[in-house]
C-alpha cells in the first residue's frame, strides 16, 4: 500500500489535508480511548482508527485524520500479524482473560505434538463464530451488551483466512503463538476453538498486534511520545489556557 506524503508524522497528522499515525495501543485501553487521547492532545477534530483492538490487547493501531479518514477501509482490509499466548484447561465467557475461567478440565493427556497437530487444522479459509463479547450487532444490538446481561443469541459464522498459525513455545498450561490472518479474524475465537478441538478448553491470556500489512508496531508512536510531542508544540499549554478561561477543570 502506497504511503501518503508525511506518513506517520505529527505535522502531517495535524494538517488540514490529514495524515496517518501508527500508535502502539497500551493494555487496558480501548481503541476509542486511543483516538480520544490523540484527538485531544494533538487538537485534531476528525480522527478514526482502522481496526479495533480489544482492551486486553496491545500493539499497532492505525489512526487517520481529517480527509485521510477516507482511507480507513483500505487499511482495515490489510492482513494482520499477532503474537500471543493462550492457557489450556479452562474456558471463559469472553474467550480471553477479561472474564473468569470456568469449566476447568484436566490437561494431563495433552502434549506438544498433539497441540501442534491440532493447530495445523486451523489454516486456510475457516469458519468462525463471533464471540458474544464482541462489537458485532445482532438485531441492532451489540453482542457484548447482551453478554453482560447474561443473554446469548444465535450468531452466524464468518469465513476468515488464517495464512499461518504457528506455535512458538509450549510450557503447559501456557502456549505462545503467532498468527497471520485476514481482516475480521478473532484471535480469541481461534484460541477457544483450538481448546475445544483438544478437548480441554483454552482462552487467550496475552495478545499483541505486530503488523497491519507492511506497517509495523516497531514504528509506532507510544501514547507518552505523542503527549511529549504535543507538549513540545505548546498544544497542551494552549488547551490548559483555554480551559482556564472557560472555567473548566484542567486535564
Amino acid at each position: 500500500m502506497t504511503q501518503p506524503q508525511g506518513f506517520n508524522t505529527i505535522e502531517q497528522f495535524r494538517s488540514p489535508s490529514g495524515g496517518v499515525l501508527l500508535v502502539d495501543k497500551p493494555k487496558s485501553w480501548t481503541s476509542f480511548d486511543v483516538v480520544k487521547k490523540v484527538r485531544s492532545a494533538l487538537r485534531v477534530k476528525k480522527v478514526g482508527h482502522a481496526g479495533t483492538l480489544d482492551p486486553m490487547a496491545t500493539g499497532l493501531l492505525i489512526l487517520c485524520s481529517s480527509h485521510l479518514t477516507k482511507k480507513i477501509d483500505a487499511f482495515q482490509a490489510l492482513g494482520k500479524i499477532y503474537e500471543g499466548s493462550l492457557r489450556l484447561g479452562a474456558v471463559t465467557p469472553s474467550y480471553d482473560a477479561e472474564t473468569e475461567p470456568t469449566d476447568l478440565r484436566p490437561i494431563g493427556e495433552i502434549d506438544e505434538e498433539r497441540i501442534r497437530n491440532a493447530v495445523a487444522s486451523f489454516t486456510g479459509v475457516i469458519e468462525q463464530l463471533p464471540p458474544m463479547y464482541s462489537a458485532v450487532k445482532v438485531d441492532g444490538q451489540r453482542l457484548y451488551k447482551l453478554a453482560r446481561k447474561g443473554v446469548e443469541v444465535e450468531r452466524q459464522p464468518r469465513s476468515v483466512t488464517i495464512d499461518a498459525f504457528t506455535i512458538a513455545t509450549v510450557s503447559l498450561p501456557d502456549v505462545t503463538f503467532e498468527v497471520h490472518c485476514s481482516k475480521g479474524t478473532y484471535v480469541r475465537t481461534l484460541a477457544h476453538d483450538l481448546g475445544q478441538q483438544l478437548g480441554c478448553g483454552a482462552y487467550l491470556t496475552e495478545l499483541r498486534r505486530t503488523f497491519i500489512g507492511e506497517f509495523a508496531a516497531a514504528e509506532a508512536w507510544s501514547i507518552e511520545q505523542i503527549v511529549q510531542e504535543a507538549s513540545a508544540l505548546g498544544l497542551l499549554r494552549e488547551r490548559t489556557q483555554e480551559q482556564t478561561r472557560a472555567g473548566l477543570p484542567q486535564s
